[in-house]
């Protein structure tokens, strides 16, 4: 084959594209996308063929058109995907329409597979070892907006849809003012500076999108105008950010508005949401990425997951573990950071999977626990069987109530009597309540499985195990420079989700082609004059 010895003539040492093809063989087949095309008309381009320039499109950050046009032009490339030289290649839409059959056909996932599969086939990744997970924000496609753009864009865009499906229907209720108001994006709008004028504004976009919604739902309406995506959105949106009070349309207060797991943040990502971490704030969704992190192998990433940004990172544990589960790559011990420590995790994860489950675990809170000499929970000696604390005074607990917490925990309430906690001599270490000192526990096991992983925290062997996991934070800032991890390219979740899977199995073989080259890992950064620092 021409392409063979032409490209063995320029690359005599090999590149990535070259090596896949060498060292991994076949990646894909075009028998594990078969269900996603009809058995009859025209045969279409070969599915393994469009997903590996799909994964290699990613690990060199390209466009649909860039990626094309590798295809077309680039030697390497036509090697990887066994093309003749003279191959015009295809439409860079070619690779759009792929991506939405992958997920219209639930495959997003036999991507990343795949190429798991292959690396497990060169004998460079086994189940067990160490594997570590972190998260970070995920930008939406979409522009920021405050409330008031917001709210004003939404009703723009009702508007557009309603004028490209029925134009003759949209004059007949529109008011000459909409056009001033509406015609304009929300962002080149100049709005009122004062709050009253601005609550007075949003106020009037509400009535202008009460009379859209009613002129819509009216019984000489066409029914079909309510199914139209943008004003089934507008209904939504209008129910989470207005009111009707005596029959007119008002603004929610801030205080009214519904939690940010189901709060829109922009018409035009509708699964978008706003997170918050710290100081930071974004509209978007959230990636996990677990790698493998022996020393003796590539580490590759072996789990993606992709959620609305307010998901807690704890939420996501259980299944993190569940999907290296049914790929047979669980690992032995699993290092994470304190979001995704909780003590039932620490025994689901023993229990269900074999895994030890490495990261810090919350300390206790309460003023005793940042106090000098304060008393907290580890200083009371719990008697499980006879459902009985003991202080460290000596005194014993007077009430054992089973009750759940404000985030639906089953916990224990323990309560000392109120005479024993007047008169201990050292009650301003211990409690500030007139009523005596309570206690909130978590149930036994879990209250052990706790307060065991808050001793071992403290010691410099499992801090020196613990250190393995800092490795993750740089690939997550490969994943940024190289593939535009933190930006979405698309819009909705499904979307976004399949990005990372194809950022994660590109990330894979650049790693893969870094250990083929034979480089070292790169040790973590240290500044020299962090170097200097006092041992102590």
């Amino acid at each position: 084959m021409e392409t063979v010895r032409v490209a063995q003539a320029v690359f005599p040492e090999g590149c990535l594209a070259m090596r896949v093809r060498d060292v991994l063989g076949p990646v894909f087949s075009d028998a594990e996308f078969a269900e996603m095309f009809s058995r009859r008309g025209q045969p279409a381009i070969s599915p393994a063929l469009l997903a590996l320039v799909s994964v290699l499109q990613f690990a060199e950050g390209l466009t649909d058109r860039q990626a094309a046009h590798a295809v077309r032009a680039r030697i390497d490339w036509k090697y990887a995907l066994g093309m003749e030289l003279t191959d015009p290649g295809f439409d860079y839409s070619v690779l759009s329409e792929f991506r939405s059959r992958l997920i219209t056909g639930g495959l997003e996932q036999r991507v990343l597979d795949a190429v798991l599969e292959a690396t497990r086939r060169a004998g460079l990744l086994k189940p067990g070892g160490r594997q570590r997970t972190d998260s970070t924000h995920v930008l939406a496609a979409v522009r920021d907006l405050n409330r008031l753009q917001f709210v004003t864009e939404t009703l723009r865009a009702a508007l557009n849809a309603l004028a490209a499906a029925a134009p003759d229907w949209l004059v007949g209720i529109a008011e000459p003012e909409w056009f001033d108001r509406y015609s304009a994006r929300s962002e080149d709008t100049r709005f009122p500076s004062r709050w009253a004028a601005r609550a007075a504004h949003a106020n009037q976009i509400g009535s202008d999108g009460m009379t859209v919604l009613s002129a819509v739902t009216a019984a000489d309406a066409p029914a079909w105008l309510r199914q139209l995506p943008a004003v089934e959105l507008l209904r939504r949106i209008w129910i989470q950010q207005y009111q009707v009070s005596d029959g007119a349309v008002a603004w929610r207060d801030r205080k009214d508005l519904p939690p940010a797991a189901i709060r829109y943040c922009s018409p035009y990502d509708e699964q978008a949401r706003t997170g918050t971490k710290r100081d930071t704030s974004w509209n978007g969704y959230k990636v996990h990425l677990t790698e493998t992190c022996e020393p003796d192998a590539p580490h590759l990433i072996t789990q993606v997951a992709t959620t609305p940004a307010p998901v807690p990172d704890m939420v996501m544990t259980a299944a993190i573990h569940a999907g290296l589960a049914e790929r047979d790559l669980l690992p032995e011990v699993h290092l994470v950071d304190a979001g995704y420590v909780d003590a039932d995790l620490l025994i689901a994860a023993r229990q269900e999977h074999g895994i030890e489950l490495l990261g810090p675990a919350k300390s206790a809170t309460g003023w005793q626990a940042t106090a000098d000499r304060g008393y907290t929970l580890s200083d009371f000696t719990i008697d499980w069987d006879n459902e009985q604390a003991t202080c460290p005074q000596g005194a014993t607990s007077r009430s054992w109530k089973a009750d759940r917490s404000q985030d639906g925990i089953p916990v224990i309430r323990v309560r000392f009597p109120t005479a024993e906690c007047q008169r201990c001599p050292v009650r301003e270490q211990c409690t500030r309540s007139s009523s005596g000192r309570r206690l909130t526990v978590r149930h036994r096991a879990q209250h052990q499985a706790l307060q065991l992983a808050r001793t071992e925290q403290q010691t410099e062997q499992w801090q020196q195990r613990y250190q393995h996991r800092a490795g993750v934070e740089g690939t997550i800032a490969q994943g940024i420079r190289a593939c535009g991890l933190r930006r979405s390219r698309y819009r909705g979740l499904a979307k976004t989700s399949l990005q990372h899977l194809l950022t994660a199995a590109g990330l894979n073989l650049n790693r893969l082609n870094t250990w083929w080259e034979t480089t070292s890992f790169a040790p973590t950064r240290t500044s020299h004059f962090t170097a200097l620092r006092p041992a102590a």
